[in-house]
């Protein structure tokens, strides 16, 4: 992969981290809901990907997927989890009501967890892209 398609997926896993924080915020600013004890954690996996991926970003460094990929393959364990407390119970291990669906998409029926879900399992896709594509004799300096 050229450094400019490097670049661009790194764009790209930054946007969309940054509009899953966004998101997140507002739903709990804008809209008043209390985050669940799982929601939280996965907000603490979120939002620190923003600030790496966007670094990465600038600076083009394709080595990021060694930070990033635990983050986000524990953020897709944690809302699958969730995501599947939704469906089938009324109540989560935790001090908190995390199984009840506070907000659903209009469109497609998708709660907060399942939003989640596929951030997670989108940014896990593009940064596993970098150590599949790439080999020693073929990477540039970015790492």
């Amino acid at each position: 992969m050229a450094p400019d398609q490097d670049r661009i997926i790194l764009g790209v896993a930054t946007l969309v981290a940054a509009i899953a924080t966004s998101g997140s915020l507002w739903f709990s600013l804008g809209l008043g809901l209390v985050p669940c004890d799982f929601c939280w954690y996965q907000r603490i996996l979120m939002y620190p990907q923003v600030v790496i991926l966007g670094v990465a970003t600038l600076e083009t460094r394709i080595g990021v997927w060694r930070t990033v990929l635990p983050l986000s393959v524990l953020g897709v364990i944690i809302a699958t989890y969730h995501s599947l407390l939704q469906v089938t119970t009324t109540t989560c291990t935790f001090e908190g009501s995390c199984a009840v669906v506070q907000w659903q998409s209009p469109i497609l029926g998708l709660a907060i967890p399942n939003l989640s879900l596929i951030v997670f399992v989108l940014l896990t896709t593009l940064i596993l892209s970098f150590p599949l594509a790439k080999t020693p004799s073929n990477q540039h300096s970015g790492e």
